[in-house]
């Protein structure tokens, strides 16, 4: 797939640029030092979700780009999306799928950082053969010409992103009250962000929703979406609360995309730049389309359990740390069933 003209203007780069900048700074208003503590805290939890975020995400980012046989520039780009750490946008689904909210919080914070790390290691693993094949085909054309995966630049380009969410911290710290302004702004700019670039390019392209092959809608849609399945699995599988398979579920499948934007546009120069920028485009316009179905889903099916947590931390304040509720436990079908499943049916519900 090519795309013959630049998706986007020298200005709106440079808007979508400060709008990244101020997403990043309001999500770290949202952050104190505290939710990196609270994520080590949770061994278990941050381990399974550490291995949904960095251990599955690329690997199915990679299996879809094989199966879908996607084109060399798009093949990058998936896994690059799949190797992204968590956003701000997960804490806020999280918090309608009645997941645990703190966790969410922290798993976002400890991706964010750890991805300065695991992103150049996994993107060297999973995407160097398809930067190997355009190599392959521009010395077919060009001796002189190479391509090769700028793990220099993006490096450069995480550090410049973490760099507003350390001064979002900060404003945390001395004002709390200015932060929790910034932290909602920044919810509402991730929404004007996908809004911008799918006006942007319908504008300046229209015709390129329906010249995208079907293969490429399928990998942004699916990259999500077995995001989600894999995640509640391997949460599911630990035997992690229900709480918490919800939140690891929607951790894994919600990447970061406005790091995804930011590092293509600071790091890969054109032509694949276009076709780059295009995927993580549609793959941040349907993850919030997939992740809202998800999330009521969720939030249905989550009623009961998250009815017996919160009475959980009630009695906990009355009678003590050591008093636990009795936890739900078998089919999603137990759980929509809630109060009259429990009354009706205590040995399924009760361990």
């Amino acid at each position: 797939m090519e795309i013959e003209r630049q998706l986007l203007s020298t200005v709106d780069q440079a808007l979508l640029l400060l709008m990244i900048l101020i997403i990043m700074f309001g999500m770290g208003a949202s952050l104190t030092t505290r939710e990196f503590g609270q994520a080590f805290a949770r061994p278990r939890a941050f381990l399974i979700g550490f291995l949904s975020q960095f251990g599955l995400m690329p690997l199915l980012a990679f299996t879809l780009a094989i199966l879908l046989q996607l084109p060399p520039a798009l093949a990058i780009a998936l896994i690059l999306v799949g190797c992204l750490p968590g956003g701000s946008t997960s804490n806020m689904f999280a918090y309608f799928a009645r997941g645990a909210v703190a966790l969410s919080i922290s798993m976002t914070a400890a991706s964010t950082l750890l991805a300065l790390v695991m992103m150049p290691i996994l993107l060297d693993l999973y995407a160097s053969g398809f930067a190997e094949q355009i190599q392959a085909s521009l010395a077919a054309e060009d001796p002189e010409t190479t391509f090769i995966i700028p793990t220099g630049n993006i490096i450069i380009s995480l550090i410049l992103v973490l760099v507003p969410v350390g001064l979002g911290m900060i404003l945390r710290y001395f004002s709390p009250a200015w932060a929790k302004t910034a932290e909602d702004t920044a919810g509402f700019f991730g929404i004007i962000v996908i809004l911008f670039l799918i006006l942007s390019v319908s504008l300046r392209h229209g015709s390129l929703f329906f010249r995208t092959p079907v293969e490429i809608y399928m990998a942004a849609v699916g990259i999500g979406l077995t995001g989600f399945a894999f995640g509640y699995l391997m949460a599911k599988i630990f035997r992690l609360p229900y709480r918490h398979r919800r939140t690891i579920s929607l951790e894994t499948g919600i990447q970061n995309g406005p790091i995804a934007f930011a590092i293509i546009l600071l790091s890969f120069s054109q032509p694949w730049q276009n076709e780059m920028l295009w995927l993580a485009i549609l793959y941040s316009t349907f993850i919030v389309l997939t992740s809202s179905l998800v999330t009521l889903w969720y939030r249905r099916i989550g009623a009961y359990d998250y009815e017996v947590h919160r009475n959980e931390v009630i009695h906990q304040r009355l009678f003590g740390k050591e008093y636990h509720s009795p936890q739900p436990r078998g089919s999603w079908t137990d759980q929509l069933k809630g109060r009259s499943a429990l009354r009706d049916k205590p040995a399924d519900l009760l361990h």
